[in-house]
């Protein structure tokens, strides 16, 4: 029994040091740091630009297409 308890206690604490870890390695940072803290907020400043500037890309390309398209149609007129 006492080894079934050993055992069990060893797998709780490698699944907690696991998840720890892999939480850190799925989001970029060491494995030492605390995977809940909050990151810098120029951090989120930056990834809210760069969705920004994707978005802002896609609609122009989706814009750009229409004209295209809405071209092609006058010159088969």
């Amino acid at each position: 029994m006492a080894k079934l308890k050993a055992w069990m206690l060893g797998l709780i604490i490698g699944v907690l040091l696991g998840l720890w870890g892999g939480v850190n390695i799925g989001k970029g940072k060491p494995l030492y740091t605390n995977p809940f803290a909050e990151g810098p907020v120029s951090d989120k400043l930056k990834d809210a630009g760069r969705d920004v500037m994707r978005e802002s890309g896609d609609a122009l390309k989706k814009t750009g297409e229409a004209l295209i398209d809405r071209g092609k149609e006058e010159s088969e007129r």
